[in-house]
């Protein structure tokens, strides 16, 4: 017998396995113990969360009164509108190196803009400059922008100098040269009995002797925008000031958040973009048809922002965010439902809920009669993102935007 064999038979026999074939006492219902535990540590930690939830909801006030809004389905994202990636094809400039850059402008080769720390940018020959401040530091959080001051809308006048929107200090003519800052229109003047509490964008005459601009709200301020959109409050304006005279004039009133302004080539009307709205207003400056108003266009494929005049004869408008056809528009959504707007702004801060806009970026072509001519997009955003401004210059366009640290710039020919 070989050794393996004999230590197989010395090994002792395995004890005999009781099994039971009992089952785990039930409960009268017939659910495990195990399933009962379950059920009860889930109910019990939906209470913890569902009733801190109902008492907030109950209990704090929300910043925001809404009403309820109707709008058309949005227009499809076909033809002229079909989503593409030609933003893709941009390049991002000064990355980085600029916090905000909302509005753009060219004298000659020269650009300018006004950045989110209250700072009047020269950029020339790849060189970065500040030129001009209206508001002191620190100019660091969204708190700080009443005192900082933050340049929106920016133009250049018939005499070679700057004109600037700045949202909470009002309108300013700056001479980018000499560095020389002018007050033209403080924002704590009341126009007609109410304060400008949100000056945007502004467009200006040929001659310089009128400039056109928009105060989005008398209540909200810029930055609470978000606010502004999710109440809809309608108490936006158009106004006219006159260099000459000093005096300043309401064109149109109760807009629901008045943005971007641009005047014709004819300069007998002005456009206005109701950004809450998605929609743009024509008012009639001049002519026989002056102080007339129509629509220009409506049910735009986003929420308008600022317009621009094209090369083509028409408009570029930059689009905040995307109103998606076929898709999902949280706007559109929400614009029936007020009750939601409230119970969201009660538990979330503004910054939170940015976080769930889409970062889809579209530039859109209008021709001068207001139809849709073409559109860019990055549906993405991986290049651009939350579009406030299309400014065609030289072959180019370039995107501004209030919440990215870059502007982008596209070769137009390329396209």
């Amino acid at each position: 017998m070989s050794e393996a064999a004999g230590l197989r038979q010395r090994r002792p026999p395995r004890p005999p396995v009781v099994t039971d074939d009992s089952q785990t006492p039930e409960a009268p219902d017939g659910s495990s113990f195990s399933g009962r535990v379950f059920r009860v540590t889930f109910l019990m930690l939906a209470v913890s969360f569902t009733v801190p939830l109902l008492g907030a909801m109950m209990l704090l006030d929300s910043p925001i009164d809404p009403q309820p809004l109707s709008f058309k389905e949005p227009p499809l994202l076909h033809g002229v509108l079909q989503p593409n990636t030609k933003l893709r094809q941009a390049e991002r400039l000064f990355e980085n190196q600029l916090i905000g850059p909302e509005s753009i402008t060219n004298i000659g080769d020269v650009m300018f803009t006004g950045t989110a720390d209250g700072r009047i940018i020269k950029i020339e020959n790849g060189e970065i400059e500040t030129i001009a401040r209206f508001g002191s530091g620190p100019c660091k959080t969204r708190d700080d922008e009443p005192t900082c001051g933050r340049p929106l809308g920016i133009r250049v006048g018939p005499n070679g100098t700057l004109f600037v929107a700045d949202a909470y200090k009002g309108l300013f003519e700056v001479n980018p040269w000499t560095r020389e800052v002018k007050l033209l229109l403080s924002s704590d003047i009341p126009i007609e009995g109410r304060k400008m509490s949100f000056v945007n964008d502004l467009t200006i005459t040929r001659d310089g002797k009128k400039i056109y601009f928009t105060d989005s709200s008398s209540k909200w301020q810029r930055r609470d925008f978000l606010l502004l959109i999710m109440e809809a409050t309608d108490d936006g304006r158009l106004l006219e000031y006159d260099t000459e005279t000093k005096e300043v004039k309401v064109l149109l009133d109760h807009l629901r958040f008045p943005n971007g302004v641009q005047l014709s080539p004819e300069e007998d009307f002005v456009l206005v973009a109701e950004t809450t709205m998605a929609r743009i207003r024509r008012v009639y400056v001049s002519g026989l048809t002056k102080g007339g108003v129509d629509l220009f266009v409506e049910n735009l494929p986003g929420f308008p922002d600022n317009i621009r005049p094209s090369s083509s004869g028409g408009y570029w408008v930059g689009m905040s965010t995307i109103r998606a056809n076929p898709g999902f528009s949280m706007l559109d959504f929400l614009s029936e439902r007020p009750y939601i707007k409230r119970m969201i702004f009660k538990l979330f801060s503004q910054e939170t809920v940015m976080k769930f806009v889409p970062r889809y970026s579209l530039a859109l072509e209008l021709s001068s009669s207001g139809a849709f001519k073409r559109s860019l997009h990055d549906p993405d955003g991986q290049v651009a993102t939350y579009i406030s401004e299309a400014h065609e210059h030289d072959g180019h366009l370039y995107l501004g935007s209030f919440r990215s640290p870059f502007i982008c710039r596209l070769s137009l020919q390329s396209l």
